[in-house]
C-alpha cells in the first residue's frame, strides 16, 4: 500500500534521483547522462534543499521505498512566475508509473500547501509530456505557451 507523508530531512539526498526521473525524454530520444541534473539550471530545483523558508517535499513510499516525490521551492526556474509563487516538480520510479500514484502524490500535495496558505504554484511541463493530462486533472491551468512547453498556474 502506497502512502503520501511528508520528506524527512534524512531523505533530501533522494531529490537528486528524482529531479533526474523528472527530465521529460521525448520518444525515441536517449536519456541524458545523469550528470546533467547538475547544470544550473536543474540543480537550483534541489540544490540546499531544505534550508529555503518555501521548500517543501512530500513523498510517496510503497514498502519502506520512497518510490515518487513532489516538490517545492521559490526559484527563478523554468515555471517561474513571481517571487511569491513556488515552482514545482514531481516524479515517480518508472515502474510505479501508470498506476495513480503521482496524482495521489500531487493532490495531497496540493491540499498541504493549500493548508499551509499558499495561493498558487507554478511548473513548467513540456508540450509531449504524458503528465500534462494529470496537471490538467488536478487543477493547472495553462499560463504561458512557451514553443515546446508550457508554464502551468495552479490557483490554490
Amino acid at each position: 500500500m502506497t502512502i503520501i507523508r511528508k520528506m524527512d530531512e534524512t531523505e533530501y539526498h533522494l531529490l537528486e534521483d528524482f529531479l533526474y526521473l523528472a527530465i521529460f525524454i521525448p520518444k525515441g530520444e536517449a536519456k541524458p547522462s545523469r550528470d546533467i541534473i547538475y547544470d544550473d539550471d536543474l540543480y537550483i530545483y534541489i540544490s540546499g534543499f531544505g534550508k529555503e523558508e518555501n521548500d517543501f517535499c512530500m513523498v510517496a513510499v510503497d514498502n519502506d521505498k520512497v518510490i515518487g516525490a513532489c516538490w517545492c521551492r521559490i526559484m527563478d526556474d523554468y515555471g517561474h512566475i513571481d517571487n511569491n509563487t513556488p515552482s514545482m516538480a514531481i516524479s515517480v520510479l518508472e515502474e510505479y508509473r501508470n498506476q495513480g500514484i503521482g496524482t495521489k502524490l500531487l493532490t495531497e500535495f496540493l491540499n498541504e500547501l493549500r493548508n499551509k496558505g499558499y495561493k498558487r504554484i507554478s511548473l513548467s511541463v513540456q508540450k509531449e509530456n504524458y503528465a500534462l493530462n494529470m496537471y490538467i486533472k488536478c487543477g493547472f491551468k495553462i499560463y504561458m505557451d512557451k514553443n515546446e512547453e508550457y508554464i502551468m498556474l495552479c490557483n490554490l
